[in-house]
């Protein structure tokens, strides 16, 4: 098996690569999978749990051309995220790289991004799911009495209207 990996016209048994480039007519990703096969995909992901990052990407995948660099990398790290279970998103657990094109059409090229900035994305972004997640309950309140199906409002009897005989008094809340 080891003699077939070592030459450059017979591929190695069981390894599944995602290659991305850059030339003239955009960025492409290829997904080259151990059958041998490759395909070209706008958005994948390979290795343990990764269905549940294909299936975030597919979910978003048709807004990327509108996104910027920074967006994208959330993306990425956020599709990265729906793989952990029970796992904390770091820096020690991710790498990125970066290939594209600058605002200005000039080709970036590949490039790392350090783990120093990896971890200050992922601190920003976990910041900003907790910040919603606090203002929820003082919120939906508030709109459920805006529109008045609040639990009191929704569960009373019009004024008009009697009260069923085995209902329980509606109570104010």
């Amino acid at each position: 098996m080891q003699v077939c990996t070592q030459r450059s016209w017979k591929r190695p048994y069981g390894v599944g690569l995602l290659v991305a480039g850059l030339d003239e007519s955009g960025a492409h990703l290829y997904y080259n999978c151990p059958s041998g096969n490759y395909f070209e995909y706008q958005a994948f992901a390979i290795g343990s749990r990764s269905q549940a990052a294909k299936t975030y990407l597919e979910r978003r995948f048709e807004k990327f051309n509108a996104y910027t660099p920074d967006e994208l990398i959330k993306d990425a790290l956020s599709a990265i995220k729906e793989t952990l279970q029970g796992e904390k998103l770091t820096s020690s657990n991710c790498t990125i790289a970066i290939v594209g094109r600058k605002e200005d059409g000039t080709v970036e090229p590949f490039s790392m991004i350090d783990s120093k900035r990896i971890q200050e994305i992922i601190d920003s972004m976990e910041a900003a799911d907790e910040a919603p997640a606090a203002d929820v309950p003082a919120e939906s309140s508030s709109m459920q009495e805006d529109r008045g199906d609040a639990p009191a409002a929704r569960d009373a009897p019009a004024a008009d209207e009697p009260a069923a005989p085995d209902a329980p008094a509606p109570m104010d809340i």
